[in-house]
């Protein structure tokens, strides 16, 4: 089956490129950002602001072909594609929690990005923790690499 997206905004950030920007959001703790939502979802917007938090969700755009193991960035042995975050899935969708900060027409200014400049936008959600909340978590193989993440940048093994 065949689905096709069309972009709603574009994400900008400093990183012009993945070459040594942030793994993860953790990692780009007070990093700013704006995304141009098209001014076609103002309405779409409604009530938005009442949230500190907001999942983006967004296109790979400089992704390579896909492959179902990769060496992550945090690890060095080959690891299946569904347990990692890497950006050449076979549907190279990315997701961050990142903090809204404010919204002016269709351009609302965030932190803690990491995504690259130019980012194709597909959606936004509000990141409620109430309704997040998990218990019991397991972390599989990231475990014995989870204090690494905030001192670990991207290189251009995906792209």
């Amino acid at each position: 089956m065949k689905i096709e997206y069309s972009a709603i905004g574009t994400i900008h950030s400093p990183f012009k490129t993945p070459h040594g920007m942030p793994i993860q959001p953790s990692a780009a703790i007070g990093v700013k950002g704006r995304i141009n939502l098209d001014k076609k979802y103002i309405p779409a917007l409604s009530d938005l602001d009442g949230f500190s938090h907001i999942y983006i969700l967004y296109h790979f755009h400089l992704a390579a072909t896909q492959k179902l193991k990769v060496i992550p960035f945090l690890d060095v042995d080959e690891r299946g594609i569904f347990s990692t975050r890497a950006p050449i899935r076979p549907n190279t969708i990315g997701l961050s929690v990142v903090k809204l900060v404010s919204i002016k027409e269709n351009i609302l200014s965030i932190e803690n990005v990491d995504v690259v400049d130019g980012t194709p936008l597909l959606d936004i959600k509000p990141y409620i923790q109430d309704m997040e909340a998990v218990e019991n978590v397991r972390i599989g193989w990231l475990e014995k690499f989870k204090n690494n993440v905030h001192s670990k940048k991207a290189d251009d093994r995906f792209i």
